[in-house]
């Protein structure tokens, strides 16, 4: 069920799913997800939240088709998932737009990357079209250094969203913008969804934006993450448009039962991680969430 409580089919299923990674350095194999089952619905904005390191982005990554799972099954429309697909598009927290390019050229990428049978004129109107829709006019031949950290996050989103993918998979795509330019993201966000019907996985780290967007949160465990709960928020669309979300007669109610939650796992993630180092005496495990073998492994 939505927010607006209506049932929607099952889009990306996972079942008893497993994944992780190598950790080159240290030689050994880190389990990030173990036995998740969980159904993402067609239409759905699906929000995960958890401590760091707990599996978030690997299980985005599946979905992505860049890492495939070490157990279990994740289909796509009733369809193993084998690889990256024009069906899914990816926002990251870092903008990853190409310093090169104008906005109109990062935002154009996808149309050079993957076949289609639109006329270069069609493209081009899709472009605008998607730059209107994110606030970018005027800005067309502007280049990243140009803009502001929350522009360069619409060219990102705008990138993502101009094929029109069925699915949309958002890394804390708003982690990095300052708090009010964050709130208009997730406005506009929530507008171009809603307009456009599509399926939203979504990582963040944030309480509140996981209600503000959020039809449905899923709450996971410390690693090897795990389904904990999943809290359905029960509040009418649009919700960013308009007003302040905070004085909804639930929202209260949500951020204090999501709150208990999150903190329980993120105390447990630090004792598990103080633990293990001493147990092993290992320093190297100290230097796991900063040494730049694992911040650039996208398990963590």
């Amino acid at each position: 069920m939505t927010a607006t409580g209506q049932a929607r089919r099952p889009l990306i299923v996972a079942d008893s799913m497993t994944a992780g990674y190598e950790l080159e350095r240290e030689r050994k194999l880190l389990t990030a997800l173990e036995g998740v089952s969980l159904t993402v619905h067609e239409g759905e904005f699906l929000v995960l939240v958890g401590p760091s390191g707990c599996g978030k982005t690997t299980f985005i990554n599946v979905i992505a088709g860049l890492v495939k799972p070490w157990a279990g099954t994740v289909t796509f429309d009733g369809k193993p998932i084998d690889g990256p697909g024009e069906d899914r598009s990816m926002v990251f927290q870092d903008y990853a737009i190409m310093p090169w390019r104008t906005v109109e050229h990062n935002i154009q990428l996808p149309f050079e990357l993957r076949p289609h049978n639109f006329s270069k004129a069609e493209v081009a109107e899709k472009v605008q079209d998607i730059i209107e829709d994110v606030g970018l006019v005027g800005f067309e031949k502007s280049f990243p250094y140009e803009l502001s950290g929350g522009m360069r996050q619409r060219v990102g989103l705008a990138r993502a969203m101009v094929t029109q993918p069925k699915v949309l998979l958002a890394d804390e795509p708003f982690g990095a913008v300052d708090a009010m330019t964050r709130e208009v993201l997730q406005a506009q966000l929530e507008a171009l969804v809603m307009n456009a019907g599509q399926t939203v996985v979504f990582i963040t780290h944030s309480i509140d934006e996981a209600i503000a967007l959020g039809d449905r949160i899923a709450v996971i465990s410390n690693r090897p993450g795990k389904v904990r709960e999943i809290v359905e928020v029960d509040m009418e669309r649009p919700r960013l448009a308009e007003g302040e979300i905070t004085s909804h007669p639930r929202y209260g109610e949500l951020r204090e039962h999501l709150w208990n939650l999150v903190k329980d796992e993120a105390l447990g993630a630090q004792d598990a991680h103080h633990d293990d180092s001493e147990t092993t005496g290992d320093p190297r495990l100290d230097r796991l969430s900063t040494s730049p073998a694992t911040t650039m492994d996208p398990g963590i």
